[in-house]
């Protein structure tokens, strides 16, 4: 089983809750994986500690134009949907940053004169904790903006590890890195807060899940600040609350430190075993 965990906005507890979910399964299920997509800011591993034995380059193929063969036809800038290659003055100008890879440019040319190379765009980083939870995660190099190809690679990456449950912790928001962490999920957890904002970007992150058409539940998280509406949105909008999360200042004060929710407060625990009933109750339904 997939279990994605998402949120409206960050912020919210994503990651306190991934965590916490893959470490009481550590204790039950034969095998845990866990993939951080969230690779332009990856934060898991600060609580789970795995010990790194892999590494791996994330690379994308981007055109290179050959000026001596090239007769400034246009053919390639045609073909580009994201403008990443342009012809001005006769010149063939390529933009790295807004290229997608697709390899369109370099199938039309009618002078051959477009060649591919290897790009770097970030790296997939793994190993085993502790609790023997199969960890891995992507970094985006720094100015990259091209996130989705590393969550891609990643998820990938993660394939040959036959594990009974993946955990995944995606980035926040609602983007094209969020749905390509979600794909394949067989149940979304939506990490929020009970405040007006916590509520606007949990319609936002609902209306996701129901576009891709993966069940979802909702934490709410930091219980007792705020107001009642995103009880009210999820009773209106049949979402199950999965569990609530009281507002405590050691459970802050904990995660400042690095310490995951369990360790904090063990209790946590039973609830999380619990919750892990639930969601293949959903997940089962929903099939």
């Amino acid at each position: 089983m997939i279990i994605a965990i998402a949120s409206g906005k960050g912020g919210t507890g994503k990651t306190t809750i991934a965590t916490a979910l893959a470490q009481t399964l550590s204790e039950r299920e034969k095998s845990i994986s866990f993939l951080d997509c969230d690779v332009e800011a990856p934060n898991a591993h600060i609580f789970l500690k795995p010990n790194f034995t892999e590494k791996k380059d994330v690379e994308m193929l981007i055109p290179d134009v050959d000026d001596d063969l090239c007769n400034g036809c246009g053919r390639c800038a045609e073909v580009c949907q994201f403008h990443a290659i342009v012809v001005l003055g006769g010149q063939t100008l390529v933009f790295p940053e807004m290229c997608h890879g697709c390899g369109s440019c370099t199938l039309v040319c009618p002078e051959n004169a477009i060649t591919e190379i290897p790009q770097v765009l970030g790296a997939l980083k793994g190993g085993l904790t502790s609790e023997g939870i199969n960890f891995a995660h992507g970094l985006l190099n720094v100015g990259e903006p091209m996130a989705v190809p590393v969550i891609t690679k990643l998820k990938k990456w993660d394939e040959r590890i036959s594990a009974e449950v993946v955990i995944v912790d995606s980035p926040p928001g609602a983007s094209c890195p969020v749905v390509e962490s979600l794909h394949g999920s067989d149940f979304i957890i939506l990490v929020t807060e009970p405040t007006p904002f916590g509520l606007h970007d949990l319609g936002q992150a609902y209306q996701l899940t129901k576009e891709i058409n993966i069940p979802a539940g909702v934490i709410i998280n930091r219980d007792g600040v705020g107001d009642k509406k995103v009880g009210v949105y999820c009773e209106e909008n049949d979402i199950p609350v999965l569990m609530r999360i009281p507002l405590e200042r050691e459970i802050g004060q904990g995660i400042a430190q690095g310490k995951t929710l369990l360790e904090i407060r063990p209790k946590y625990k039973k609830e999380f075993l619990n919750l892990y009933t639930k969601i293949q109750e959903l997940a089962g339904d929903a099939r």
